[in-house]
């Protein structure tokens, strides 16, 4: 493309006049631009120095006063294409916001001043991307229409992704179609090959490890394995991208213990899927002993509205192995003993909870804890103490995928509360010499353990603060994804540095959340594609609309 196309001219008005964060320019309505395109305008002194703007909104207009003239003008309504008595002078005017200057001059542009496209690196410089120290490709923008197009890289540095300058990840958008965890999944492929290294023994050498909670169906249970239905032109995308079609490398898989299922398996994959990975001793089965989950009882009170404190009081009273409680280490032991609280029949020492608080807390357990499943005290050899592999054996390179589609919320949220506080105390744990320097949790559907309406006694809600607040200083990163963004506790995603953007609908980008948003942009959001997305990130100088490709790792049609 010609690197001087110039597409209008600065229109400066009483009513609409440059200012240093916006201008307007007239352009031929036969000329096709686009919000997110950027344009260049030459600018002082004696056009040295160039200012970048963002297209934010585009209008046309022609010299007609009102609708009623142009009805009268087309014969009083004939709706014939050329019947009209007077061809009207018409024009677009585009308005834009000031992203640059390349020699930070941020006085208006003046009027009159001709406006022009951008070249490649034009746009690299006025989005930030020219120089990006440890970049991570986050996808790629395509510029202008036509013959015009551009298709662009988008990196961001990983010091502004995950630590130390900004860390967290937030991904929204509506279901399916937004294909949030599809983004998030390449975004973690790119860093993982980004920050990984083969040794001389042919094994993966890394500083960042990785933690991802499967919950919807079969999607994460089979991403060490190739995407062979992968299109050539994808392929060509990775390519560009500089990045390998190469699904996720040294993944082990942790499936939920049932004993009356094929295998002993409580999930959605196919039985043949895992028993291949176990014969590969990539798979296992899970459980909780009581001996080492008792003192996270904690956990299953994540959804519970405790405003009175007594269901905390009971679990601080088994925790502290207080009156019969002191012998309890099994499961079915723990049920008898509450069981006993419940029904008034404890002898000894005084309890001062009542036998009705009892009663609603030996509710909450039998709920959960069924002997039959994960909440086992017998753990064989090819199931695994979850806390234990995360505490003494989870390195750099290694991905855990860890199932709870098939487990009810309350259990699923035992689960993520575990492991995280169990990468919590790795980063504590100063016996080890191998623990990765950054740990990077996914999780889906963030609206079940950290929304507006989780209770604020939650002790899942308190790690996830704690995981974003202080997380970053530790090298333990969320990348988080959900439906609606507005529906996330405001300390959890106010503290996530990149923020994607998928499609969602009105009712949403309506919400305080999207405030700051362009009107056009929110607009947009509505209409977002699949494998589209618009990011923020404190590196960019401006929202950005990306795309990504199809993931490298095997898809399942039904998830």
């Amino acid at each position: 493309m010609s690197t001087e196309k110039i597409v209008g001219k600065i229109s400066a008005t009483e009513k609409y006049p440059s200012t240093t964060d916006d201008f307007y320019f007239w352009t031929d309505k036969g000329e096709i631009l686009s919000p997110f395109d950027i344009v260049k305008v030459k600018h002082l002194p004696n056009d040295e120095t160039i200012t970048y703007g963002v297209i934010e909104e585009i209008n046309h207009v022609t010299d007609a006063p009102s609708h009623f003239t142009n009805y009268i003008s087309s014969d009083f309504g004939d709706t014939a294409e050329n019947i009209g008595n007077m061809n009207r002078l018409g024009m677009n005017y585009v308005k834009a916001k000031v992203v640059c200057n390349t020699g930070n001059i941020y006085s208006p542009v003046l009027d009159g001043k001709q406006v022009f496209l951008c070249t490649a690196e034009d746009i690299r410089i006025a989005l930030g991307l020219n120089d990006v120290k440890n970049p991570i490709v986050c996808g790629y923008l395509q510029m202008y229409k036509g013959t015009e197009a551009l298709k662009i890289k988008v990196e961001l540095n990983a010091n502004f992704l995950i630590g130390p300058e900004g860390a967290h990840l937030n991904v929204s958008g509506i279901s399916g179609l937004a294909a949030k965890t599809s983004y998030s999944m390449f975004l973690l492929n790119a860093i993982q090959q980004k920050f990984s290294a083969t040794d001389e023994n042919g094994n993966i050498v890394s500083d960042v490890a990785f933690v991802f909670f499967n919950v919807k169906g079969r999607d994460l249970m089979a991403i060490d394995e190739p995407n062979t239905e992968l299109k050539e032109n994808d392929r060509a995308i990775y390519k560009e991208l500089g990045l390998q079609p190469l699904p996720f490398q040294n993944v082990t898989y942790y499936y939920p213990y049932d004993n009356q299922r094929p295998d002993n398996v409580l999930t959605n994959a196919d039985p043949n899927d895992v028993e291949r990975q176990r014969s590969n001793k990539k798979a296992y089965n899970y459980k909780f002993s009581c001996e080492n989950y008792i003192d996270k009882l904690d956990l299953l009170l994540a959804n519970e509205d405790d405003s009175t404190g007594t269901m905390e009081s009971c679990v601080n009273y088994i925790i502290n192995k207080q009156g019969d409680f002191k012998n309890v280490s099994t499961w079915d032991t723990l049920r008898d003993v509450v069981a006993k609280y419940a029904n008034g029949s404890v002898t000894g020492a005084k309890n001062e909870i009542l036998p009705s608080s009892w009663k609603k807390f030996l509710r909450i357990i039998n709920k959960v804890v069924d002997l039959q499943g994960i909440f086992n005290d017998n753990v064989a050899d090819y199931e695994r103490d979850l806390t234990t592999v995360v505490r003494n054996e989870l390195v750099g390179g290694q991905v855990m995928v860890i199932d709870i589609t098939m487990l009810d919320d309350n259990t699923q949220g035992f689960v993520f509360g575990s492991v995280a506080r169990a990468i919590w105390e790795m980063k504590f744990d100063t016996e080890r010499n191998n623990v990765p320097k950054k740990v990077i949790i996914f999780v889906d559907e963030l609206n079940k353990y950290a929304s507006n309406d989780t209770p604020k006694s939650s002790p899942i809600l308190h790690q996830l603060l704690d995981i974003t607040e202080r997380g970053r200083s530790l090298g333990i990163i969320l990348f988080s994804v959900e439906q609606f963004r507005s529906a996330i506790h405001d300390r959890v995603k106010g503290n996530c540095a990149t923020s994607a953007y998928g499609r969602t609908n009105a009712i949403e980008v309506s919400k305080s959340d999207y405030r700051y948003i362009p009107k056009v942009y929110q607009n947009m959001m509505t209409r977002l594609s699949a494998g589209e997305y618009i990011i923020s990130n404190p590196a960019l100088r401006s929202l950005v609309n990306i795309k990504f490709p199809f993931n490298t790792y095997k898809q399942f049609p039904n998830g």
